[in-house]
């Protein structure tokens, strides 16, 4: 099993909209590097949700991949943002996963409190700019989150 980051916008989608929806498609996602890490989940596979543009912004829950290579089908939406003209239904360009819920954290780990946990290359979040949404956390890394969401 591997642990992930995905971040979405609360007000796009929530940790508690993933709770009272069970599962979602992980859709939307149009950064290639991004796109690769999603390509690379299993089953079984655990995600941290991170909210993103917000205040703070910081790990508010847990979730697990429930369901690899879905065909991402905003790229074929006309009216989406996520409209990929170069992909066609024959040759989808974006693949994501489906996430299930399972588990809201009563207390949220912030940017702030990440920065001071660990360094940029042991967890890519806290680093100065980084835009990814979808992004790899080493299993030890993993387990002091886990340590200290569970802690609190």
């Amino acid at each position: 099993m591997a642990y992930w980051l995905m971040k979405s916008e609360p007000n796009v989608y929530s940790i508690e909209d993933l709770e009272r929806d069970g599962a979602e498609i992980w859709d939307g996602v149009r950064n290639y590097q991004a796109r690769n890490f999603l390509a690379s989940m299993a089953l079984g596979d655990r995600a941290f949700f991170y909210h993103s543009n917000t205040k703070p912004p910081g790990i508010v829950g847990l979730m697990e991949v429930v369901e690899i290579n879905v065909v991402d089908p905003t790229q074929f939406d006309l009216a989406s943002k996520y409209h990929d003209p170069k992909s066609s239904k024959e040759k989808p360009r974006w693949h994501t996963v489906t996430v299930g819920h399972l588990e809201t954290f009563k207390t949220a780990i912030s940017l702030e409190e990440l920065r001071k946990m660990f360094s940029p290359e042991e967890l890519w979040v806290v680093r100065p700019g980084n835009r990814l949404s979808v992004m790899s956390v080493d299993d030890t890394v993993a387990e002091k989150l886990l340590c200290k969401l569970r802690s609190a």
